[in-house]
């Protein structure tokens, strides 16, 4: 007997541990791997995700052993001399002046984006309480103005799908700090009067912050900077291809004009790739230098396909996301019938027999695709956001759109299968309701 210092009253007698072979555990474990879909074994037409291939050669370039070193070391010039060219390429793309690598996800730029305008108007002495946020918004931009202090008042659609003009006008006032919006929106539509947005925002001193998550479309065809944008990020695990499954890492680097540099987080790297601070910023934001070995992703990925391959990447884009629109719109409610961006939004009215938006995601599990975003826009009830990116082949697209017009015809036919779905699945419906009214949040043998 091995003789310890715990109690007995503490010590266990009969652990039930399995006793499995090395053979049982790997296939365990593969199988269980094989449970999880991913963009590298389907089509995952996640709606303002921008869920794209991501290139082996950034993974390649991320576990090159020259970038294996500790944060701390000072033999990182390599490293610096990456993010310091990665800012000048954001720069270039985007047309902003500055750029920081330091804030780890889209939330996160908004957060800093957010702080770097309030510390402007505290330098100016000006008092400003309000955050004008369009309806169409992602969740996650009420939410970042409020952690910052502002108050968010929300702006409604037009008719067109973009911001109402006449209610912008009327909330706008010097009490406002800026506008946060998405442009493309969340709709995947661009904003034909985005330059008389920003005009009128800029017109009362208010600053324009962009949410970047829907850049893929712009790339090489359009800066932001040049329809007024102040303030923005762009997520690197989106667009420029890093993965982001799991919950990150990501990185949400923040790009501004020449007037709000001074405020950028710090350390910054200069041209000497040295650190440098500013007695303006805010501070901080991320521990060390951001996500490096994301930022490493998104370098090759830029130097890889060069600025003709990121216009390709957006032409692209757009192409698949107008074809599938156009496919589709016979068979689904389509309320914004224009020309699309990366993705278009269609809904579930037009759906007989009370088949819902959430039927139409679980069935598609069943045929070996990954849902699109449900019930986001909340401005359309029912709504299925889909964004194919310009990864996808014709032939998968295809296979999409055929799938999505054979769970109309089941819904006419035979709408139990799609309200039992998923039918092949190894876990079938599960009771929403019940989980979320009596949530188990630890696990339990059924032995317990």
């Amino acid at each position: 007997d091995i003789q310890t210092n715990i109690p007995d009253s503490l010590q266990r007698s009969d652990l039930n541990l399995p006793e499995l072979s090395e053979v049982e555990t790997i296939r365990h474990y593969t199988n269980l791997s094989r449970s999880n879909f991913g963009v590298d074994n389907g089509f995952y037409p996640l709606g303002s995700c921008t869920m794209k291939y991501n290139p082996r050669i950034n993974e390649v370039v991320a576990r090159l052993p020259e970038f294996n070193i500790h944060p701390l070391s000072k033999n990182h010039k390599g490293a610096l001399q990456i993010i310091y060219e990665l800012e000048k390429y954001l720069c270039e793309i985007t047309g902003m002046h500055a750029f920081s690598t330091q804030p780890a996800a889209g939330a996160h730029g908004e957060l800093t984006g957010t702080m770097i305008m309030k510390a402007y108007f505290g330098k100016r002495g000006e008092e400003r309480t309000t955050f004008i946020i369009p309806d169409s918004a992602h969740g996650t931009n009420p939410s970042s103005v409020s952690l910052c202090g502002f108050r968010p008042v929300q702006v409604k659609s037009s008719s067109s799908g973009g911001i109402d003009l006449d209610d912008l006008r009327q909330k706008m006032n010097t009490g406002v700090a800026g506008i946060m919006i998405t442009n493309p929106n969340t709709l995947g539509i661009f904003d034909e009067n985005i330059l008389e947005i920003t005009k009128i925002v800029h017109a009362l001193g208010g600053l324009c912050y962009l949410d970047g998550a829907n850049m893929n479309p712009m790339l090489g065809i359009v800066k932001p900077a040049d329809f007024g944008i102040d303030v923005m990020h762009l997520n690197l695990h989106k667009t420029f291809s890093t993965p982001h499954g799991g919950g990150g890492p990501g990185a949400g680097t923040v790009g501004v004009i020449k007037e709000l540099e001074p405020f950028l987080p710090t350390p910054r790297v200069n041209e000497k790739l040295e650190f440098e601070q500013s007695e303006e910023s805010i501070g901080r934001i991320h521990s060390f230098y951001g996500n490096f070995g994301i930022l490493l992703r998104a370098y090759s990925y830029i130097r890889a396909i060069g600025a003709a391959g990121l216009r390709n990447v957006a032409e692209n884009a757009v192409l698949n996301a107008n074809y599938m629109k156009e496919k589709l719109k016979k068979h689904y409610h389509l309320r914004y019938d224009r020309i699309c961006q990366h993705e278009f939004v269609i809904d579930d009215s037009l759906m007989p027999n009370n088949v819902t938006t959430n039927d139409i995601a679980k069935r598609l599990i069943d045929f070996g695709f990954h849902p699109p975003t449900i019930y986001f826009p909340l401005i359309i009830q029912g709504a299925m956001m889909i964004e194919p990116t310009e990864t996808e082949a014709k032939e998968n697209l295809d296979a999409f759109i055929e799938t999505m017009i054979r769970i109309v015809d089941e819904a006419k036919d035979d709408p139990q299968k799609l309200t039992k779905a998923p039918l092949n699945a190894p876990i079938g419906r599960l009771d929403l309701v019940g989980a979320a009214r009596n949530p188990q949040l630890t696990w339990c043998s059924r032995e317990t």
